[in-house]
């Protein structure tokens, strides 16, 4: 049920961004995720079956969108979380530095304007760009290493109006 009801409300959230980027071709949006679940803690492991699922899960989710860009920070989980969905879009794996939120979220306003952008990045840092990308402190700290499952939908117009849509999957 609870998926059902994600679903129902991205596409309600996505037909407004749609309306609004008719109107307003300046409209960009950000999908920002943490990887999914790892195989260990070792450090740089790869995604447990369960989180391969997961990735699955997300590239058939946004299958009939067509994403701009999509980013990665140097990670193999992260990478492999966003692999197959850059892959159906046609798209390069760019990486990201996760030391400077608020400079990376400002060259990508900038560079993507109007375009969709899709993000993988990890429970530490995906709050804090977020944060960066609405232009004010939403998250506090780190999402919970248990949690896999946030996926944050921001949106920002070209007059510099930022929303966030919270979701889970």
């Amino acid at each position: 049920m609870r998926i059902i009801l994600s679903i129902v409300l991205l596409c309600l959230f996505l037909a407004d961004v749609c309306h609004a980027q008719y109107q307003d071709s300046e409209i960009t949006t950000f999908v920002l995720v943490r990887h999914a679940e790892k195989i260990d803690n070792s450090s740089d492991p790869d995604l447990s079956t369960q989180g391969y699922e997961r990735a699955d899960q997300l590239a058939r989710m946004f299958d009939e969108m067509k994403i701009d860009a999509v980013y990665s920070t140097d990670r193999i989980r992260t990478k492999e979380t966003i692999r197959k969905l850059a892959e159906s879009n046609s798209l390069d794996i760019r990486m990201y530095d996760v030391q400077t939120p608020g400079a990376t979220a400002s060259q990508w306003i900038e560079e993507h304007r109007g375009d969709i952008v899709f993000i993988s990045g990890h429970s530490n840092t995906t709050p804090a760009f977020a944060n960066a990308l609405l232009g004010k402190p939403h998250f506090d700290g780190s999402f919970d290493e248990s949690d896999y499952g946030n996926l944050l939908i921001i949106t920002i117009s070209g007059a510099g109006t930022s929303r966030l849509l919270h979701l889970r999957y």
